[in-house]
């Protein structure tokens, strides 16, 4: 870092992807946060001019609050690589494979990670018959929050109509029945499990909006489950080559016991808002959201 008393952060923020107001909730939260831990702080809402901010704020760090396509797929993190700029979260490696929802199942394979069948198809092939015995999942393979998803269950008639928005290549998945569970790691520790419980599918509006969703932490589940959460979380962030903080989502069929729990996908840039598991997790353990971070900025470097 430069000799400035106090550190000078740039948050990423907003940006253009499709996840670009949860990314502003995240960013006006963070900002505040470390400006409390009495950083000097810049919110930058990144847009095709964002080298140029990045090159006339001239920081110290950048705390990547960017979510979706650009800023959480290895592409920001390229420029950052660029202009020598340390960052957190995880570097252009990770963070691409971690978007690449295909990509991330096949890291998991090789780590002996438990994950359902999957393929990419083309959508038209999809909008057409079933590429996959129902009930499946489709989804975009490079998007997040629960963007575009579409269940397709047992009894339904035909295959999903889907969107014209849709990508042209998705992603096929079989469906997993059971309860949403999750694991935040920070660094090489992994915290706790949260149990996640909604009216429905967990999508966009079950993640962000107040009362879309309820969290039971620490998980009631069984302590095999619950220990293999932190165990998969953690080998997950590593056979991805994550770095800083990550967020690993599970399904669980407790009918089937441990062998009914499988990884849908690692999170490189978990959501910090207020409704966010990750503050909620590190609170838990006793990592208060000021100090994560503040942890996050001492964390950044490049060539991550």
């Amino acid at each position: 870092m430069s000799g400035r008393t106090s550190p000078k952060v740039a948050v990423l923020m907003g940006g253009p992807s499709a996840e670009r107001e949860v990314s502003l909730s995240t960013g006006r939260e963070c900002a505040a946060a470390l400006r409390g831990e009495g950083f000097e702080v810049v919110e930058i809402d990144a847009g095709p001019d964002l080298c140029a901010q990045l090159q006339d704020v001239s920081p110290d760090v950048a705390f990547n609050a960017l979510h979706g396509r650009w800023g959480e797929d290895g592409c920001v993190q390229g420029m950052l690589e660029w202009l020598q700029i340390p960052y957190t979260h995880s570097g252009v490696l990770a963070s691409a494979l971690a978007m690449d929802k295909e990509r991330t199942k096949a890291a998991y394979r090789t780590a002996g990670l438990p994950v359902v069948q999957s393929g990419l198809f083309p959508a038209d092939e999809v909008r057409k018959a079933h590429v996959m015995q129902p009930p499946y999942v489709v989804k975009p393979n490079n998007e997040g929050s629960s963007v575009g998803i579409y269940i397709v269950h047992e009894d339904t008639n035909g295959p999903p109509q889907l969107a014209d928005t849709m990508p042209e290549t998705v992603m096929v998945e079989a469906y997993a029945p059971g309860r949403e569970l999750t694991t935040t790691v920070v660094g090489d520790l992994a915290l706790t499990v949260t149990d996640i419980l909604t009216d429905g599918w967990y999508d966009y509006h079950a993640k962000y909006a107040p009362g879309g969703s309820r969290h039971v932490l620490p998980a009631e589940v069984p302590q095999t489950v619950f220990d293999a959460c932190l165990d998969y979380a953690l080998r997950a962030h590593n056979a991805l080559g994550c770095r800083g903080v990550s967020r690993t989502d599970f399904r669980f069929d407790q009918a089937k016991g441990l062998s009914g729990l499988v990884l849908l996908e690692t999170n490189t840039q978990p959501g910090m808002t207020p409704t966010s598991l990750t503050p909620e997790q590190a609170q838990h353990v006793g990592i208060g959201f000021g100090p994560l971070c503040r942890w996050m900025v001492e964390d950044a470097s490049c060539n991550r």
